[in-house]
């Protein structure tokens, strides 16, 4: 947010918009303006004094330097990101989509995970493909609860998901390349492959997730979410996946799984990920942010060995590296059987959350709700987005379906997650809302 708002004020001041010698807003009025935090615009303030943007005045304030804009600026690069998801106050119901429960994550086990992992001693240098003791425990892991067999040596560990298709892009993709990315999708994957300098394709999907039959020939890779489409909740059917497959085999591309929510299902078994019916063409990409959560800040790619093993060489290029405190508590969670216990429960509870949200939202048309950690409301545009607002008004935070797509809308709704802060009560009281609004 610091690094938007930096971009922002630059480029006011080096088009004119802010003049030089023209006084700011104090660090405390701007952010209560922006409704973020004071640190977030101190920062932005401190980088654009060291660029030499601002200048201070004793006693005075902040203002913009003499002389900044006399040069025209260049006209940036239009890159498209995904809008800035807003802290939600502490009297707001956060139903945004994207979140994991975190009310159970302070057990024993996590602490004193977290503790013997902070006793270790530095390494000065740490293997690219992350510790060896953590990809054994997540190769035995993704086995039992994905059904995915995979060597150690076709396991990288990553920062995250998106950290992982960040690095097979950069290693696989040349500028230009054409990449499929599912839409409406999940805009932070399109963000990550348009920076690698892709041309992105979008590629339809329905409410079974991605639509196989007219994928064009010429896609680097395809960027999916099998298990639980983001955004419309699909799960991919079986004939689709082999169509999937199949595709890729032919065209010699690449399959990019993001195994979204793939943990939880409510009505039978999780479904074996895509990646192991043809570990050949596809790359699995999973995350701790759904099971336990975003700060831990690791994940794992998953390929042939070949593949991830030019992965690690352009990632120790890149000197991208995943912390060794969260790797080895993760190793110490899941050797202890910590973890598989966790996600146990935490499956039953967002069964009854999920529950909750399905009968508060009473008998208003979803979808989405057999599997992950959301699901959509069926409202036409421009209704949706009426109700999100009176929403937000009232204190609930929802998402529209318009918000992930790319290009033309092709699906409207309501995204309603069950994964966030919030009680029971709040989820009841926060989808009662809703309801109120579009039923």
């Amino acid at each position: 947010m610091s690094a938007q708002l930096v971009g922002q004020l630059r480029a006011a001041m080096g088009e004119g918009r802010l003049a030089a010698g023209e006084r700011l807003p104090s660090s405390r009025a701007l952010a209560g303006l922006l409704g973020v935090s004071r640190t977030v615009v101190t920062e932005a303030y401190e980088q654009l004094y060291a660029e030499g943007w601002l200048e201070g005045r004793h006693g005075s304030g902040t203002y913009v330097t003499e002389g900044v804009a006399a040069a025209p600026m260049p006209k940036p690069q239009v890159v498209e990101r995904e809008p800035v998801r807003r802290a939600a106050a502490p009297h707001e119901i956060d139903l945004r989509p994207g979140l994991a429960w975190i009310g159970a994550l302070d057990t024993p086990a996590w602490r004193r995970a977290w503790r013997l992992a902070a006793g270790m001693p530095p390494q000065q240098r740490q293997d690219p493909h992350g510790l060896p003791g953590l990809r054994e425990a997540l190769a035995d892991y993704i086995r039992r609860s994905r059904g995915v067999a995979c060597p150690v040596d076709g396991l990288l560990v990553t920062r995250g998901a998106t950290n992982g298709l960040d690095l097979l892009a950069a290693t696989v993709l040349r500028p230009g390349d054409r990449v499929g990315v599912e839409e409406p999708g999940y805009g932070r994957a399109r963000a990550v492959l348009n920076g690698r300098g892709a041309e992105i394709v979008p590629c339809p999907v329905d409410e079974h997730g991605l639509i196989t039959d007219d994928l064009p020939d010429d896609l680097r890779i395809v960027y999916t979410t099998p298990s639980h489409q983001f955004p419309m909740g699909g799960v991919l059917p079986v004939p689709r996946r082999q169509a999937l497959l199949a595709w890729a085999r032919r065209n010699g591309a690449l399959i990019a799984e993001d195994d979204y929510d793939g943990e939880f299902r409510y009505d039978v078994a999780p479904l074996p990920a895509l990646y192991g019916l043809d570990p050949e063409v596809v790359v699995y990409l999973g995350t701790t942010a759904k099971i336990l959560t975003a700060d831990m800040g690791v994940g794992w790619l998953v390929g042939r060995p070949d593949l991830v093993a030019e992965v690690a060489l352009r990632r120790e290029e890149l000197n991208d590296r995943t912390a060794v405190v969260p790797q080895d508590a993760l190793r110490l969670l899941l050797e202890r059987g910590d973890l598989d216990r966790y996600v146990r429960r935490m499956r039953a509870e967002y069964a009854r959350r999920r529950d909750v949200v399905v009968q508060a939202l009473g008998g208003l048309p979803l979808r989405g709700d057999t599997a992950g950690l959301h699901l959509v409301v069926d409202v036409p545009e421009p209704a949706a987005s009426r109700a999100a607002d009176e929403a937000a008004r009232r204190g609930v935070l929802v998402e529209t379906l318009t918000r992930h797509h790319a290009g033309p809308v092709r699906a409207s709704g309501l995204v309603i997650g069950y994964g966030s802060a919030a009680t029971l009560a709040e989820l009841r009281k926060g989808c009662e809302i809703v309801r109120t609004l579009v039923g």
